[in-house]
C-alpha cells in the first residue's frame, strides 16, 4: 500500500523500515558518544553541535524487501531534512544534524537513497552524508578517520565555504551548494512523487 504524506513525499506502508528508537540526542540502542567524540577531532563543528544538543538521532531496523527498505530510507531522509529546513536561518542553525541509523539490510542499502537526497537537497543548503558500519576512510590530511560502529546518513546545513570540496566528484552539485539559498521551493515540484521516479530522475543525473 502507498500512501501520500504533507511533507510531500510518496511512502511505503509495509513496514519494510521499523522504528527502533525515535529522536533523541542521546540514543539508547545505539552506543554513538564515543565514536562522536574521536570524529570530533576531525569536524570543528560537531561538540558545539552536540554541546547545544542540536545533534539528533533516529534508529531504523531494516525489516522488509530490499527495495522497499531503500525507499523506507529515503523517505526517513526526507522527513529529517524537512527537520533541518526551518531550523537553518535560526541562531546556531549551521550546528544542526539529523542522522538516520540503519540496523541490518545490505551493505549498499545507503547508496540510491543517499545519492538522491544529496541532489534533492543540494539547491536549498542541505548537505547529506553516508557511512557504512566498519568503512575506512582517511582525512584530507591522511589522518585515518575512526570506523563507524553502525551505518547511517547525516544531514546538515551545508558550509558554504567548506562543502563544496567534499564534492569534488559531483563538480556541478559543488558549485550549485556553494550557492545555495533555501527560498522555500517543493524540492518535488518537477516530478512525480514517488521512489522509483525519483529514483529514475537522480539516475539520469549520473551521466
Amino acid at each position: 500500500m502507498i500512501t501520500a504524506h504533507t511533507d510531500g513525499a510518496l511512502r511505503l506502508t509495509a513496514g519494510a523500515l521499523r522504528l527502533v528508537e525515535g529522536r533523541t540526542t542521546s540514543p539508547k540502542t545505539a552506543d554513538i558518544e564515543p565514536y562522536v567524540e574521536a570524529v570530533s577531532d576531525h569536524c570543528p563543528y560537531l561538540a558545539p553541535s552536540v554541546e547545544r544538543d542540536l545533534t539528533g538521532w533516529t534508529v531504523y531496523e531494516a525489516a522488509g524487501d530490499p527495495d522497499d527498505v531503500e525507499a523506507e530510507v529515503f523517505h526517513a531522509g526526507v522527513q529529517a531534512a524537512e527537520w533541518v529546513r526551518p531550523l537553518a536561518t535560526r541562531r546556531h542553525g549551521v550546528l544542526v544534524c539529523e542522522n538516520i541509523v540503519i540496523l541490518g539490510g545490505h551493505e549498499g542499502l545507503l547508496t540510491w537513497p543517499h545519492w538522491v537526497l544529496k541532489n534533492l537537497y543540494g539547491p536549498v543548503g542541505l548537505m547529506f552524508g553516508k557511512f557504512r558500519a566498519g568503512e575506512q576512510r582517511v582525512s584530507r590530511d591522511g589522518r585515518g578517520i575512526p570506523e563507524p560502529p553502525l551505518s547511517f546518513l547525516p544531514v546538515r546545513v551545508a558550509i558554504r565555504p567548506r562543502d563544496p570540496r567534499f564534492l569534488a566528484a559531483t563538480p556541478d552539485l559543488a558549485a550549485t551548494v556553494a550557492v545555495a539559498v533555501d527560498d522555500g521551493r517543493d524540492v518535488f515540484e518537477d516530478f512525480p512523487k514517488d521512489w522509483k521516479a525519483v529514483r529514475a530522475w537522480a539516475k539520469g543525473l549520473l551521466a
